[in-house]
């Protein structure tokens, strides 16, 4: 189970949203020190101010833009638990994965969620609840080779530990 506090984001939250490319991986030398960076700026001080486990919950459209994994793989470095959101762009939904960060298409989760309110997620279950708004929220489950990757902690440490890919 995942519990966080909701961090609401509107439709169409691009990677640059998430990590602007003014911050370039190569200038930085190593990803752990672009997290200070992370939605730097959409939300002032988001950095300071997640908690391990917290949700992102957004709209339509999350993760369009570059195909650049960082954004993603930041997303996880920082803490967040779980992004839910109305839909995903497919190559952010995929890194994602990669990365082990949980992904989850929700409708009704999204509309109702404020600011700080208590998600929790159930990935086996395809259940998502917002204990504050006492709403809960049936959604597709994550397919069972997606979800072992996600297990493991993405895609790299999957093959760490079978020594292969999961299909």
């Amino acid at each position: 189970m995942i519990r966080g506090r909701a961090w609401v984001l509107g439709d169409n939250i691009s990677t640059d949203h998430i990590i602007s490319g003014k911050y370039k991986y190569s200038k930085m030398g190593r990803l752990e020190d672009m997290v200070q960076y992370v939605f730097a700026d959409v939300i002032p001080g988001f950095y300071e101010k997640v908690r391990p486990g917290d949700v992102i919950v957004a709209g339509r459209g999350f993760g369009y833009g570059s195909s650049r994994e960082h954004a993603a793989r930041l997303l996880k470095l920082v803490g967040i638990g779980a992004v839910i959101a109305k839909s995903f762009h497919r190559i952010f939904y995929r890194n994602a994965i990669n990365s082990g960060l949980p992904v989850i298409i929700a409708n009704e989760i999204p509309r109702v969620t404020e600011e700080g309110d208590i998600i929790e997620v159930y990935l086996e279950e395809g259940l998502v609840i917002n204990k504050t708004k006492n709403v809960a929220e049936h959604v597709s489950p994550i397919p069972e080779p997606l979800l072992s990757i996600l297990k493991s902690g993405g895609l790299i440490e999957y093959i760490k530990k079978f020594g292969r890919l999961p299909w």
